[in-house]
């Protein structure tokens, strides 16, 4: 499989994923690019907006293990990594909990108490859990795709830095316009035919994708201006009070790689970057007082750091 035909791949699967998810392109574009980069997303959004939707959707299109996990409040970190039980001949067996899957989608992530998310943090970092004594592998690949309502909701506790830089994008869900709005109400309000999708993605085409996405050539110069992107954030002390660590720079050359792959280019350019720059960044800056108090947002921040 080489480079048209990791297109088409990708392509199918896009399109299979619009019969479901009316708009929301930027959204499952970036979810994919966090899934070719074998890593870990964040989908940030009200509530309605399909985030959950469009993870289902993805999660049912790969011939891999899905789990959800649904967070509340009064969740423990036993109840996603699983526990000792008493079988019938009275010995302690390991049950595992729903952590233990290829795809993992936790909702509402940070409606889930600090001791939940920190047990996530040592699952989405060393990709095992440690019960007891005891310490067990996850099978690959393994991505946790998360999402979350914002900060000013009831109930939600803030994401801490640690847990947030274990995502390698954090993705934004837009409203829909005019046009998308109408045929998601005519899709979910007036016809009753459930579409089912089959799985059209086998384990080892995902590890194959994976492979190419990290064999896409990047020049020197537009790897130079992506590091140079990223210091900038450590040195912009007017509107940044803590800037981006180097896991940025890694994590913003491989989402341009595989964005390139899924444009169908075998070579990154500055369009690339700068497209990623925003869900790569955006949780990973600090905002200072004053640029709060100007109202400026992270995607603000980013926007001035580009020009």
């Amino acid at each position: 499989m080489r480079l048209e035909e990791a297109k088409q791949n990708l392509d199918l699967v896009i399109s299979e994923v619009r019969k479901i998810v009316v708009g929301q392109s930027e959204m499952v574009k970036d979810v994919l690019v966090a899934i070719l980069t074998d890593s870990h997303a964040l989908l940030e959004g009200y509530p309605g907006l399909a985030k959950t939707l469009t993870v289902k959707t993805i999660g049912s299109l790969m011939d891999l293990k899905f789990s959800r996990i649904q967070n509340t409040p009064d969740l423990m970190p036993s109840d996603i990594t699983g526990t000792y039980i008493v079988n019938e001949r009275r010995e302690f067996k390991f049950q595992p909990g729903p952590i233990f899957a290829n795809i993992v989608l936790s909702d509402e992530i940070n409606r889930a108490p600090p001791k939940v998310q920190s047990a996530l943090l040592e699952v989405m970092q060393e990709r095992q859990v440690t019960a007891g004594n005891t310490t067990f592998k996850l099978e690959r690949p393994f991505f946790v795709l998360a999402t979350m309502n914002p900060l000013e909701m009831e109930g939600t506790f803030a994401l801490g830095e640690a847990q947030a830089d274990r995502f390698l994008l954090k993705i934004k869900a837009q409203y829909p316009s005019t046009e998308e709005e109408l045929e998601i109400v005519e899709r979910y309000a007036e016809s009753s035919n459930p579409i089912k999708l089959k799985p059209i993605m086998k384990k080892e085409t995902i590890e194959y994708l994976q492979e190419l996405t990290k064999q896409v050539p990047i020049a020197r110069d537009i790897k130079r201006y992506a590091v140079d992107l990223i210091r900038l954030t450590r040195t912009k002390k007017d509107l940044i009070e803590y800037g981006a660590s180097p896991r940025a720079s890694i994590g913003l050359i491989l989402a341009s790689k595989a964005r390139a792959l899924m444009e169908g280019r075998n070579y990154v350019s500055k369009e690339d970057i700068k497209t990623m720059a925003y869900p790569v960044l955006r949780h990973r800056i600090i905002l200072t007082f004053e640029a709060e108090r100007n109202n400026l947002t992270e995607d603000d921040v980013i926007r001035e750091l580009l020009k």
